[in-house]
């Protein structure tokens, strides 16, 4: 059994989620030739929960195909999507501060959804799964959010935000995994980790 695991995830936060859990891991990353933004839109009238679910499995097959084409040695593949949801709204990465602002607009002073979803496969066999949160932000003065998205935190944040930065203080409750509003729910991927027979700390 191999000694680590594939990340396919250019997210920061994931590899530190990684790390605290003590699993080594190598990057899997798309070449210039992929269009990994592509596998990210949303169909018409998709639901939140089947959309991060559908594009952590196209993410995943897009990754298995990559450590075939590279002729990488074989070891667990792991993949990850995160989004947020009101109602049946999905709010991925902002196109631009202007649509940070939009979104953060729209989330001030309401609770929203943060899904994340986690598939892993080796061989033929595939394990997944998915974290629902909610995360209520306090109401926010115009003023408030342009000198947020000003820091130039929100770029290429699901929601526009970062629970792990400054955003933490609109934060008025969470209730669910907070590793994953981060990006990696640390209960269900030690989970699904250890079904493909990895170590992990704890």
């Amino acid at each position: 059994m191999p000694d680590f695991i594939y990340l396919a995830s250019q997210s920061p936060r994931r590899r530190q989620l990684l790390e605290q859990l003590g699993i080594r891991h190598e990057l899997l990353l798309p070449g210039d030739d992929e269009d990994a933004e592509a596998i990210e839109a949303v169909l018409p009238g998709e639901a939140p929960a089947r959309y991060v679910q559908r594009v952590t499995g196209l993410k995943l097959e897009a990754a298995l195909a990559r450590l075939e084409r590279r002729g990488l040695p074989p070891a667990p593949v792991l993949c990850s999507d995160t989004t947020v949801a009101l109602g049946r709204t999905i709010y991925g990465k902002p196109a631009d501060d202007a649509d940070a602002l939009r979104m953060l607009r729209e989330l001030a002073g309401n609770t929203h959804r943060v899904l994340t979803a986690v598939a892993v496969q080796l061989g033929r066999k595939r394990r997944d799964a998915l974290s629902d949160s909610r995360v209520t932000f306090a109401p926010l003065t115009t003023a408030e959010l342009r000198a947020y998205v000003a820091t130039g935190e929100p770029r290429g944040k699901a929601g526009a935000y970062a629970v792990q930065g400054r955003a933490a203080a609109f934060i008025t409750r969470i209730n669910g995994s907070y590793p994953g509003i981060m990006g990696l729910p640390l209960h269900e991927t030690a989970q699904l980790l250890r079904a493909f027979g990895v170590r992990v700390a704890g």
